[in-house]
């Protein structure tokens, strides 16, 4: 036997070559580009589009379209009122989800029901149902149009869902093996909730309350008809966008837009870095 043949023998055949770790085969490259593709032309271009118009007369034109006295005005009742609601979303939401998932009362599927109508529901059938129900007519004799009351009163309207539907699932998979020891070792139920229950949902309560400042920011049909557009007073970002474009001056408009995306923007990344967290902890 000679020392070529016995090399043969004893050495083994190559390893087939496999696919490296986070390859991208055909079909996903094909996938991968179609969604980046339809991604660009349905978010970002358009997004590029608003934000170069914004620039069109140069950072200080950029400037001077943001803080035009009635813009700030806009601007700053806008901020206040989504964050005045997303605060009342983090409580009031929790307690709703608090409410479904751990109680059983008549009624409790049409409830379920009606929390996702904001979502199914247009903006402007839902403000025209809250002037019909808060305007001069209104049953209840009160009056909102054209305050600010009312204008918080639709941000809630709109908003009520996001906090309920981050906050319900995560109270259903929740140990309540833990409440109970708790309970067991002479914890309060304030005392319970406050060292168990909020740490656990308290992710899911900044998540869903944050999705509500992101969407209260822009809203525009369930507010344009109970706020009664009065500048200085109850006129909402998204009016002024408006008015702006009407009025041919899409730089105006444009510059205000691209604060507001720059705020929403923001909000989910700081989302996006607390579920991160959240999930390395777990």
């Amino acid at each position: 036997m000679t020392l070529l043949s016995e090399l043969d023998r004893v050495t083994p055949p190559p390893a087939r070559r496999g696919r490296r770790p986070g390859a991208v085969t055909g079909g996903a490259g094909l996938g991968l580009g179609v969604g980046v593709l339809w991604l660009t032309l349905l978010v970002l271009l358009p997004i590029a589009a608003i934000v170069s118009t914004a620039f069109d007369d140069g950072i200080a034109g950029f400037w001077d379209a943001i803080t035009d006295p009635e813009a700030r005005s806009a601007i700053t009742f806008t901020i206040g009122a989504a964050a005045l609601v997303t605060v009342v979303n983090a409580v009031m939401g929790t307690l709703i989800a608090w409410v479904l998932v751990r109680d059983s009362f008549p009624g409790k599927r049409v409830v379920e029901v009606i929390i996702d109508i904001p979502f199914a529901l247009p903006t402007i059938v839902a403000g025209l149902v809250l002037i019909t129900l808060y305007g001069p007519s209104g049953p209840f004799g009160i009056n909102l149009v054209g305050t600010r009351a009312g204008v918080v009163l639709a941000l809630l309207f709109v908003t009520l869902p996001f906090v309920v539907r981050s906050v319900q699932p995560v109270l259903i998979d929740a140990d309540r093996e833990v409440e109970q020891a708790a309970a067991s070792l002479g914890a309060s139920g304030f005392t319970t909730f406050r060292r168990v229950i909020l740490p656990t949902v308290l992710p899911a309560v900044v998540s869903g309350a944050g999705l509500s400042f992101a969407r209260a920011l822009g809203e525009f049909g369930s507010v344009i008809l109970i706020s009664a557009n009065l500048i200085g007073k109850t006129q909402v970002s998204s009016s002024y966008i408006l008015k702006m474009i009407e009025s041919a001056e899409p730089v105006a408009a444009a510059s205000v837009a691209t604060l507001l995306l720059g705020l929403a923007v923001v909000v989910l990344v700081l989302l996006d870095v607390v579920q991160r967290r959240t999930a390395r902890r777990d």
